[in-house]
């Protein structure tokens, strides 16, 4: 039998491809992991933890106003950009010592190095040394994607938002899903002008029609410019700043150009293809069910394959690797009814099907309401939350749920448990309120607003 210097071999320090080296390492394997830069991976170094954080700074000013409705006397000075950078880069230093030691606790040798396939079982650092490994595990990730288009170097990509030197005075975002939608609401909220160009007629594109339209209403409402059927087809440098010209005959003059058009998977120049794992035509690692490639000794989770891009998903697909590679116990990743959050402003949560899958599905009730939340009606605000359940005709089976307002991730997480368990429309029904929540919503929608052939 072949000696390896690795039974297993991670590249990738992000959520998945750690937990599936702590894992492994933990029931005794010998376990190699190689990250280029920074352990954590998108999700805690330049993704959902960063831009949450930027979520909350960005809300502290509504809040404030709220707060003078409720009888505080409350005043909101300027916003601190550099204190903010600072202690948010020191926030994620200790998140990445966090992950590094917690891997270095559980067995894995950490190599901080770019790796590249050699071979089916051998892998070659950027240093020039050599290891080999009995499975190989690709946990690459994804990249941002910047449009092929003269002078698109002056814009910057989502991983360059926390390096900013100053915020913007003048900001236009170029794309229209989650991460562009999210980044406009923060940097609205935190007083920069926000201009958004967005290629389809809807922002958000893939989820419900009617959430996302009423996302987009509410964004409007905050003052976000939304372009929708537009792309840049010209941009300059003029007197320092960046001049962009859409598609709709707009133009105008930025200080900062965000690109938000989309991620690739990290699977450039990895030697994959020359030692037989095959992709997709969009560059992503082709899988089984069992997240094995085409070469036996060599599987792959994440970002990378471009099934669910979320970073909960990664890690189940680590256990589901973990539990078949190492465990004795085949196991599938369960990708029905995977959770999901838009942290935009207003907040949308999703879970199951839409209402256009469902129509395409078949005889569709379709309940939903919109209303002020207390909290904001006190306050004399006008905007409103969006509560809708789509239920199954004939077998009274909820198919999906989708909330937008105030903490909808957070009631969404327990929605789809109950969606996972099959719960049906009359489990809702007959579940006690709790008042006054805006939550109690969800068993009492009592009347079909429309139903869907």
């Amino acid at each position: 039998m072949a000696s390896f210097d690795y039974d297993l071999f991670v590249i990738g320090g992000g959520s998945g491809g750690v937990r599936a080296a702590r894992l492994t390492a933990l029931d005794g394997h010998r376990v190699g992991l190689a990250e280029s830069s920074r352990m954590g991976g998108t999700c805690v170094i330049r993704g959902c933890v960063p831009k949450k954080l930027m979520v909350y700074a960005s809300e502290y000013c509504e809040s404030a106003g709220l707060a003078r409705e409720y009888g505080w006397d409350m005043r909101v000075g300027a916003f601190d950009w550099g204190l903010f950078r600072d202690h948010l880069n020191g926030e994620l230093d200790r998140l990445e010592e966090t992950y590094t030691t917690n891997a270095e606790k559980a067995g894995v040798t950490i190599h901080k190095a770019r790796a590249r396939l050699t071979d089916p079982h051998s892998i070659e650092l950027d240093d020039g040394t050599i290891v080999t490994a009995r499975h190989i595990l690709l946990a690459l990730g994804g990249r941002p994607n910047v449009p092929d288009m003269t002078n698109a170097h002056l814009g910057i990509v989502s991983d360059d938002i926390f390096h900013l030197d100053a915020l913007p005075r003048k900001m236009l975002i170029v794309g229209g899903g989650y991460i562009g939608c999210e980044f406009a609401g923060i940097f609205n909220g935190l007083g920069v002008e926000v201009q958004q160009f967005v290629r389809k007629a809807q922002i958000l594109r893939g989820f419900d029609d009617e959430a996302r339209g009423h996302v987009a209403d509410c964004m409007t409402q905050r003052g976000i410019t939304i372009h929708t059927g537009c792309s840049p087809t010209a941009i300059e440098e003029r007197d320092g700043r960046i001049w962009v010209k859409g598609s709709n005959g707009h133009e105008d003059t930025f200080d900062t150009l965000l690109w938000a058009t989309g991620r690739n998977p990290n699977t450039v120049d990895i030697g994959l293809e020359e030692v037989g794992v095959k992709l997709d035509r969009r560059g992503a690692v082709r899988v089984d069910d069992h997240l094995q490639t085409d070469v036996p000794s060599i599987f792959a989770l994440g970002d990378c394959i471009g099934r669910v891009e979320l970073t909960p998903v990664a890690i189940r697909e680590a256990i589901a690797f973990h539990k078949t590679v190492f465990g004795g116990e085949p196991t599938k990743m369960d990708y029905d009814l995977i959770p999901s959050a838009t942290f935009t402003q207003p907040e949308m949560g999703t879970v199951g099907l839409t209402e256009e899958e469902a129509e395409e599905r078949g005889p569709t009730l379709v309940y939903a309401t919109a209303f002020r939340p207390m909290q904001m009606a006190f306050a004399g605000g006008t905007e409103r939350v969006l509560f809708k359940m789509l239920v199954d005709r004939d077998t009274d089976r909820v198919l999906g749920v989708h909330i937008v307002g105030p903490h909808a991730a957070e009631m969404i997480q327990f929605v789809a448990v109950a969606l996972k368990m099959g719960a049906t429309k009359a489990d809702f029904d007959r579940t006690c309120a709790v008042h006054p929540t805006m939550a109690e919503e969800m068993v009492t929608l009592r009347e079909p607003v429309r139903t869907l052939a």
